[in-house]
């Protein structure tokens, strides 16, 4: 929440869009995953951090907008969870408007749920099989000819013989980090990731390819 206001304030003038269609896209996910599981609310909603995109104040667009995100959502869960990522400094004043409490990470079973801009502490990994984070961003680019396109992509890899689980980014306004071309983002990321499935978003999530198939 916020990006196009920054950009906006760098001269970049882009029209704000992204909240309006971002929430369009949410409702259709939530409806249909409640048609297809048969319930009538989730129990909780958990949103892997950065929702916000200014790192040292909080933006008019981002109050606004994260406040509506909110609201939207505690219509369709019992309880949202707010994992902080390092955009999320000063996300509490925000959260704290709608009783929420950011958190440094979730656990659910086996699995562990963090933002993944910092390694997490060895206790903390002891009873887990599976790491998700957001933080990396994930794309990679497609080359057909002379055209070359970027997409969106899940990432499944391991991090310490446990599966981890890279999120791509919501940010309508960029694809995010072409794996390709672009230095890794964070320490959970091994520096050869040609091993890493790449699951590939367009008009729907493609078969998994290996990095190494795209080099």
């Amino acid at each position: 929440m916020g990006f196009e206001e920054s950009l906006n304030k760098q001269g970049l003038l882009i029209p704000r869009f992204q909240f309006k269609e971002i929430m369009q896209r949410l409702e259709k996910v939530i409806e249909t995953i409640k048609k297809e599981q048969n319930i009538q609310n989730f129990k909780s909603v958990i949103i892997n951090g950065d929702l916000k995109h200014e790192f040292g104040r909080i933006s008019e667009q981002e109050w606004r907008h994260t406040l509506k995100l909110l609201d939207f959502l505690n219509k369709h869960t019992d309880e949202i969870i707010l994992v902080r990522g390092n955009h999320d400094t000063i996300l509490g004043p925000i959260a704290k408007k709608r009783n929420v409490q950011p958190v440094d990470f979730k656990i659910l079973g086996d699995i562990l749920l963090i933002h993944g801009d910092i390694i997490p502490e060895d206790n903390l990994l002891e009873n887990i099989n599976t790491i998700i984070i957001g933080h990396e961003h994930p794309a990679i680019s497609i080359q057909d000819g002379a055209r070359v396109e970027t997409f969106k992509c899940f990432l499944k890899g391991n991090y310490q013989k446990k599966t981890l689980i890279v999120l791509p980014s919501c940010n309508l306004v960029t694809e995010g980090t072409d794996l390709l071309k672009q230095a890794r983002l964070s320490p959970l990321m091994p520096s050869n990731i040609d091993n890493f499935e790449a699951y590939i978003i367009a008009d729907s999530i493609y078969k998994p390819i290996k990095i190494k198939q795209l080099l």
